[in-house]
Order: C-alpha cells, then structure tokens, then sequence
C-alpha cells in the first residue's frame, strides 16, 4: 500500500516541468495532539485521542502549485500502535488562466487497516492580497484494506473541496486562518458497505488559527470535523493544539 502511495505521488510530481519557474516554497515539521470530543468517543468504540509527529511543505511555480504532508500518528503508543498518513497535491494551470488540473493522492497504513485515495479533476484558484481560495472537484478512486474484511478497490463516485487561508496583523502580531474542506458523494454501496459509514456522502476537514510567534515558530488550534468519514456514521469533532517549526 505505501508502494502505491509514493508511486503515486512521484508521477505526479514528475508531470511537471523541468524547466519550470519558481516562485516560492515553504515547509515545516511539527508535533501536534488530537483531542477528541466526549460525544464522539461516548458515540464510536475505537476513537482514541493521539499525537503526531508532521513533516509538511509546498511551492508555486510558474505553471502551478504542488503540496504534501506525511504523518506519523499515535507516537505516544510506541511503534506497535503507529500509524502513517500522507498526502500530496498537484495544481497545474490551464494556458494563463487561474483554472488548474488537479490531482490529489491520500493514503493511510496501520497493523489494522489501509486506504488510497486518489482524485483527478480541476480547480480554481482565487487570491488576493494574504489569502486565496482554491475550490476543486473530481474523479474519487478508492483502494481499502482492513483486516477484517476484502476491502473495495475501484472508482467511487466523486469528490470536491477547497483550501483557504486569510493572512491579517493585529498587534504588531502575525496571525492566520486556514480551512480545508472534502466532501465525497455517489460513493459505491460496496464502499459503504465495508467502511461501515452507510451513506454515499461525507464531509471532512479542519478549520484553524495560526500565530506566527516568530520567523521559525508557529503555534495554532484547528478544529477537526467529520461527518459519515474515519469509518463512523454521522458526526466527529475535535481539537488539534499544533506547534510548528518553519525552516
């Protein structure tokens, strides 16, 4: 399954041009906690709050944009309990225009349960001065191993979402706020089916508040929702306390 994942992620970085401009980039590690809510642990058996460790960067450059994150989660566990995430994201432009191909690759691995999801579709990039908005929508394929059952691999149904981020100053302090957002819909029934969640659609993401206490250091809390996503039917929430080191 990591095998599909950074094959995954390599040819999509590999589309892009060798004789691109860049423009900018930016990367960071951290180390972040996972709060979950009392109704939501009072409402599934296997959400557990945890810790992880992020390594995550992105840059522009003159035909796009490219972006990944990889997690290492439950580290508070030790090695039997870890579980990897990881994530990479390309935004080509059409012509000189702001619409892009999009490509999106997520995977996940543990003792217990594996997944790939991949997305190919377009996006729309809308900026200004400190923030941007990208909206996107796409083909969803899916690729799922649990130890419990035969899994489901094919294409299932759709998906959209955005990122937004929203610089500001406020006393002589450097802050702000960042949403992302994914929704599935016309999932498959043999999807539903094993992942338990029932319905074909979902909804996915976190909103957060960002201090940029100095050059290097970035502290933040992001609320964390879900809703029929994470293998539970209905709604999850929780908190994530985040400290960043920006090289």
């Amino acid at each position: 399954m990591k095998k599909i994942a950074l094959l995954s992620a390599a040819a999509l970085l590999a589309s892009a041009p060798a004789s691109a401009e860049y423009l900018y980039g930016y990367g960071n590690i951290s180390v972040n906690y996972l709060d979950w809510s009392k109704n939501t642990q009072d409402r599934t058996d296997f959400q557990e709050d945890f810790a992880y460790l992020e390594l995550e960067g992105g840059a522009g450059f003159d035909w796009g944009e490219v972006y990944g994150f990889f997690d290492l989660e439950n580290v508070q566990d030790g090695s039997d309990e870890l579980r990897t995430a990881y994530k990479g994201t390309i935004a080509y432009k059409i012509a000189d225009t702001d619409f892009r191909l999009y490509g999106q690759h997520y995977a996940t691995d543990s003792k217990v349960f594996a997944a790939n999801n991949t997305v190919l579709g377009g996006q729309y990039r809308f900026q200004g001065d400190g923030w941007f908005v990208t909206p996107w929508v796409g083909a969803h394929m899916t690729i799922t191993n649990p130890s419990w059952n035969d899994g489901f691999t094919g294409f299932n149904g759709g998906m959209f979402g955005w990122t937004a981020v929203y610089n500001f100053t406020a006393w002589d302090q450097k802050f702000w706020i960042s949403n992302w957002h994914e929704s599935e819909f016309a999932r498959k029934s043999d999807y539903t089916d094993v992942s338990g969640e029932t319905d074909d659609v979902s909804m996915n993401g976190a909103l957060a508040f960002w201090w940029d206490a100095t050059e290097h250091v970035t502290t933040g809390v992001q609320y964390r929702y879900a809703y029929n996503k994470l293998g539970t039917v209905g709604n999850q929430n929780a908190f994530i306390y985040s400290l960043r080191y920006n090289f």
